[in-house]
């Protein structure tokens, strides 16, 4: 991927980088000396990322790591940051070996985000979900707003809470991590920052100014300052406290045939539409997300992505990965047929398929192991 740097009249910026396609679904912009400004400009998918802009960012991180104290990204538009990973052009692509390329270009992404030399800002200002959080929850800062809407979905694609989810979710509060992660359940505005998913909350009225004021930073101390400037408190309850006992509770069991148990011995009515929702989840996808997040509570960041890498791997070679995104985004019937359709049909062997070698041997490799191994 080729960026070239052009003059343009910006807010803000100095120099402009932009792909060479035609559509630019990127914009990386330098801004002053010392800081860099990334665009996702995909409105109309409300930015969802395919290869073509994980290559784009990627390239232009690379390029400030050394020569950047500041990078900020930010959706395009008022409704979206990132609405997550384009898998629907994932299952479409036809070969798996446009999914494996995608998938592993997108975690190398995620772990250059969360090694970034320079401070990283990412304005969560919208839909954040999947890739999205993948582009925003590794990074120093996260700042959220009244706008953002946060969710890992995945399960009801057939597919598991990746990107990463295997190192973060596990390290929320209490069984939290588990319960978004098999759920999908939406958490917005402030509520995001009291889960512990944003680092700060900013009214979107506020952002411009933000903005300009972390652009005029020199160093990482006045970076702080400025986010801790414009960040609000309030003393309003979290969405979930109420459900935080129960939560716990009922998603510490050791498998997800005994957390619909306990779901089902609470009988309030949270619970009820607990199970109603997760009921509606391919019992595959729940089951390895449960084991994606037992192991990577003990796992590092680098060690999650391979790990999770195996996993979209192999739910491309098989598993309801393609049927989840038949049902809700393509013929958007929303009525998936999953197979195995029954939680106990599910077996111990299935679930450690997704987790074991791949079959080529062709597994995640990070850029400095590929230059170490020279």
């Amino acid at each position: 991927m080729l960026l070239r740097t052009v003059q343009r009249n910006v807010p803000l910026a100095v120099r402009a980088m932009f792909s060479t396609g035609a559509e630019r679904t990127v914009i990386c912009e330098e801004v002053g000396k010392s800081a860099g400004l990334i665009t996702l400009s995909r409105p109309k998918a409300l930015n969802a990322i395919n290869l073509d802009m994980v290559r784009q960012v990627y390239g232009a991180m690379k390029g400030w790591q050394d020569n950047k104290s500041l990078i900020v990204i930010k959706g395009t538009g008022e409704k979206s940051f990132c609405a997550g990973g384009d898998v629907r052009a994932v299952v479409e692509n036809g070969p798996i070996e446009s999914s494996r390329n995608f998938f592993r270009e997108e975690y190398r992404l995620n772990a250059l985000i969360s090694a970034c030399k320079p401070d990283y800002v990412a304005i969560v200002d919208g839909i954040t979900m999947g890739g999205g959080v993948g582009l925003s929850v590794h990074g120093k800062y996260r700042v959220a707003t009244e706008r953002t809407m946060f969710a890992m979905p995945e399960t009801a694609i057939g597919l598991f809470p990746d990107v990463g989810g295997g190192h973060f979710l596990p390290r929320l509060q209490g069984k939290l991590g588990l319960y978004l992660g098999l759920t999908g359940f939406r958490l917005k505005g402030k509520d995001v920052t009291k889960a512990g998913i944003a680092t700060h909350y900013v009214e979107s009225k506020d952002l411009e100014a933000l903005e300009k004021e972390l652009f005029a930073t020199s160093n990482s101390s006045e970076v702080n300052n400025v986010l801790s400037k414009f960040n609000v408190k309030d003393n309003a309850e979290f969405v979930l406290a109420k459900n935080i006992k129960q939560i716990n509770e009922c998603f510490s069991a050791t498998t997800i045939e005994q957390i619909i148990a306990n779901l089902e011995k609470d009988g309030s009515d949270w619970a009820h539409s607990t199970l109603n929702t997760l009921n509606k989840m391919s019992p595959t996808s729940m089951k390895i997300t449960k084991k994606q997040l037992d192991l990577g509570l003990n796992c590092d960041l680098r060690s999650c992505l391979k790990m999770e890498f195996r996993m979209a791997v192999h739910s491309v070679i098989g598993s309801d990965f393609k049927e989840g995104v038949r049902a809700m985004l393509i013929d958007r019937d929303q009525s998936p047929k999953w197979n195995p359709a029954k939680l106990s049909d599910v077996t111990d062997k299935q679930v450690d398929r997704f987790f074991g070698p791949l079959p080529d041997g062709d597994e995640l490799v990070f850029e400095d192991e590929m230059k170490a191994n020279l």
